[in-house]
């Protein structure tokens, strides 16, 4: 459901809507150059602004805090591989065809594959749990041209005029899409029932998570992937799209389904699993977020899962 700017300051409209307006126009622009040079091309622009629009303090700042040991020479150069894949993610996203082109031609590997395939002919559920990493679209892409027919968890975007596009970019990659919140849920958990595949991005800060170590620094976490798949019996399994070294290319690869035990072990599991592949592949997780913010508790409420089985 689009969402109404109507409750929004002016200010606050015309602020998002040029913004907006300068992005699509970026975009459009963009959209006249081959493929082949336009990712590489936006990826060196989003990198050179990123000192300009605080993408290099934000990084900056995060692996000061869980990487301390790195010198300047190596923080300086992930400064810029983490802007180069920021800009070629969003510039893939809204390829459309080209894109998922090469998404499809990705191998997939790892032994996350086999159980896949085994709860799909068992007619279980799956939860396929993912991070900000290379592009992780490429692998939602891939899995769903081999016939892994899923549906995806995505967060509404604070700008309304972007959020609108945005979600019918990720729609050209695959459907259902499932916004966060209670509907979202409602019907998230439906797909679930039946048996459905549904993709996670859970390395966000979350309020009313759970405080887990990534890096070794607390990181509030999400465990609502690991509540379901506990609750649904639903395999849990790790994955992600690596991208190649000629920048366009991905390697999709599923890690081994995480043995189900309680929300915290099984979410910790996630964090670590994520944590191993980006110290792998330092500039491709998206060091820009803000990851490590403080802990602030929120007042017990009754579990939304009472209310889902109503519905």
């Amino acid at each position: 459901m689009p969402q109404d700017p109507s409750h929004l300051s002016f200010k606050q409209r015309a602020t998002y809507f040029s913004s907006n307006l300068a992005l699509r126009g970026i975009l459009g622009l963009a959209g006249l150059v081959p493929y082949r040079w336009r990712i590489p091309l936006i990826g060196k622009l989003v990198s050179a602004l990123g000192p300009m629009v605080g993408f290099d303090r934000r990084v900056r700042e995060n692996l000061a805090l869980t990487c301390p040991e790195l010198d300047e020479p190596e923080v300086a150069r992930l400064c810029r591989e983490v802007g180069d894949n920021a800009g070629r993610m969003i510039t893939e996203l809204y390829a459309g065809d080209p894109f998922v082109t090469r998404a499809t031609a990705a191998p997939i590997t790892g032994p996350g594959l086999e159980a896949l395939e085994a709860a799909r002919a068992a007619g279980r559920p799956v939860i396929l749990v993912t991070g900000h990493f290379g592009n992780y679209d490429a692998a939602r892409a891939g899995l769903i041209a081999r016939g892994f027919s899923m549906g995806a968890l995505y967060r509404r975007m604070a700008n309304p005029y972007f959020n609108a596009h945005y979600v019918r970019a990720m729609e050209r990659v695959g459907t259902p899409m499932f916004e966060q919140g209670k509907r979202g849920m409602v019907e998230m958990v439906r797909h679930l029932k039946k048996g459905g595949i549904i993709a996670i991005v859970a390395d966000l800060h979350v309020h009313g998570g759970e405080l887990i170590d990534f890096f070794g620094k607390p990181a509030v976490t999400s465990t609502v992937p690991a509540e379901l798949a506990l609750k649904y019996g639903a395999a849990l399994i790790p994955v992600y799209a690596v991208r190649q070294e000629n920048g366009l290319d991905f390697e999709i690869i599923l890690n081994p389904e995480i043995a189900p035990s309680d929300p915290v072990t099984m979410t910790k599991t996630i964090c670590d699993d994520l944590e191993s592949l980006v110290r792998r592949h330092m500039g491709q997780w998206f060091w820009i977020h803000r990851r490590w913010k403080p802990y602030v508790p929120l007042p017990k409420k009754p579990q939304p899962d009472s209310t889902i089985e109503k519905n």
